[in-house]
């Protein structure tokens, strides 16, 4: 706390309880115009405390007050009214409604006299309110008019942010509002939080870029478990603190690098295209990790849909075990031993409000059929509880909903799907992304047993640390080519954005010259 500045909201013994205690006597204050990284785990209870400070859950037991007086929240709206905003993770976003309509849904400015009062809306104004409410987030290309459905994801979390200051806002709660974003409107939003600090604007944010969070936070306030383990100005905390605080242990080496022989060729794929990916060649080897960096939109998951016939290619040939082979949908693949764990998670690997024990079956509900019609329960516990150990996936029970686990053991479940299978290549499309420092430390971990059993593992990252110190290799491409494969000594951060940034008439001269960064 500074001296002589008083708290804008004060949190004391905060707890709340779901099928079992999320929070448990959590107390810290926010002050005007500070910037407060809220860290922890998937399943700290971060995004629970930011929906009772929003007014969308009501904590069991403790007081909250803002700006000196008793806070009693009967819902976001109210909450809207005290000037505290949030901005969810999953995008709170109306998809058949514009832009303008999702910004100012429910306070549509009205029309002046008779016709306002009889609730006609002034689309001009909206529209033009709008325009100015995208500027603030250097979003000025998003149309205001546009159907929110037509948006990318990231252009989606833009409306979020722009409309969260299109309010009168004192307090702003960002839950993971860069991790949908590219490095350059990261960028952006952060200088954006700066500016609402100058304004006087509190901010409150959750993140696992943990760096990130380094270079604009004023404070940590960090969840461990559902208590509060550490409440500490920024500039006094290490990176080595603030995750030996996350995770209750110190973690030494984030990205182990398993030293493993490469084995014989396992994967080529020759001259395949279609879609916005030119004809690529590539090469992956048994015990291999092969990473594949670029800039978002460069081609690198469609390049994959490609090759597991998820997208129709246009030319190229598949080769396996140096035999050609046919893909032309997910379950081609499976059948020849490939395993997929996309980019979505939540939309394309998971069903939500099944149990854990169905999701991590998914995949092999073949291979646990008895002769006949029926599968065998004992079968799948048996099988499904060996992967969930494994994997150290945290639950209270197999049958529970996977909808119910925090984001990385959500994750977990999704490796333990595939790995099911046994497969000799497995694809990882951004395998940790929204996954917290400790869920990533065991995933990496993971990742080393499976290439030191001869299983071949092709990753997509656009998490450079991440990339860099697990590949063997690095598969640079941009725009739909691939444009350098680094070797491992040779990539680094400065390495890889060079090529990633190049387009295809740069990166014909780039090769043609040999030219280095």
């Amino acid at each position: 706390m500074k001296v002589g500045i008083e708290p804008l909201l004060k949190l004391k013994g905060i707890e709340k309880s779901f099928a079992a205690k999320v929070l448990d006597n959590v107390s810290f204050e926010i002050e005007p115009g500070e910037i407060v990284a809220l860290l922890g785990e998937n399943g700290a209870g971060k995004s629970t405390l930011m929906k009772i400070i929003s007014g969308i859950y009501t904590a069991d037991v403790g007081h909250i007050s803002f700006e000196n007086s008793t806070l009693i929240l009967k819902g976001p709206k109210h909450a809207q009214k005290f000037g505290i905003n949030i901005i969810h993770q999953e995008l709170n976003i109306v998809k058949n409604r514009t832009v303008a309509q999702n910004i100012y849904l429910g306070r549509e400015p009205k029309m002046s006299g008779f016709l306002g009062k009889l609730g006609f809306v002034n689309y001009r104004l909206m529209k033009s309110d709008t325009e100015k409410a995208l500027a603030l987030v250097n979003a000025r290309q998003i149309d205001p008019n546009q159907q929110a459905r037509l948006l990318t994801t990231a252009q989606l979390q833009l409306v979020e942010i722009a409309r969260a200051l299109s309010m009168d806002s004192k307090i702003i709660l960002m839950d993971e509002p860069t991790s949908s974003l590219t490095e350059d409107q990261s960028d952006i939003l952060i200088e954006l939080i700066k500016k609402l600090k100058s304004d006087g604007i509190a901010v409150v944010f959750t993140t696992h870029r943990i760096l990130e969070a380094f270079g604009i936070a004023d404070r940590f306030v960090i969840l461990r478990d559902g208590k509060l383990v550490s409440d500490v100005p920024a500039k006094s905390a290490t990176y080595e603190n603030v995750i030996e605080w996350m995770v209750g242990r110190p973690i030494q080496n984030l990205y182990p690098k398993t030293k493993v022989a490469i084995g014989p060729e396992v994967l080529r794929v020759e001259a395949l295209s279609g879609g916005i990916n030119k004809k690529s060649d590539f090469t992956v080897y048994k015990g291999e990790i092969l990473g594949f960096g670029g800039l978002v939109g460069a081609g690198r998951s469609e390049l994959m849909y490609l090759l597991l016939g998820v997208n129709r290619k246009k030319s190229g040939s598949i080769f396996l075990y140096d035999d050609e082979i046919r893909i032309k949908n997910i379950n081609d693949a499976i059948r020849l031993g490939i395993g997929f764990v996309p980019e979505d998670r939540k939309n394309q690997s998971l069903i939500l409000g099944q149990s854990v024990r169905f999701n991590v079956a998914l995949a092999g509900l073949k291979q646990l059929f008895k002769k006949g019609l029926f599968i065998s329960n004992n079968t799948i516990d048996r099988t499904t509880s060996e992967y969930i150990k494994k994997l150290s996936i945290r639950l209270h029970s197999s049958k529970q909903a996977v909808r119910s686990l925090s984001g990385g053991n959500q994750q977990k479940v999704v490796l333990a799907k595939w790995l099911l299978l046994q497969p000799s290549v497995l694809i990882l499309d951004e395998p940790t992304r929204g996954v917290d420092v400790g869920a990533k430390a065991e995933i990496y971990q993971l990742l080393g047993e499976l290439v030191s059993k001869g299983i071949t593992i092709i990753l997509i990252s656009s998490d450079l640390p991440e990339l860099i110190g697990l590949s063997d290799r690095i598969v640079v491409m941009s725009e739909g080519r691939i444009v350098k494969v680094l070797e491992q000594e040779e990539a680094t951060p400065h390495q890889v954005m060079y090529y990633a940034g190049l387009n295809e008439k740069t990166a014909e001269v780039v090769n043609e010259r040999n030219l280095q960064p």
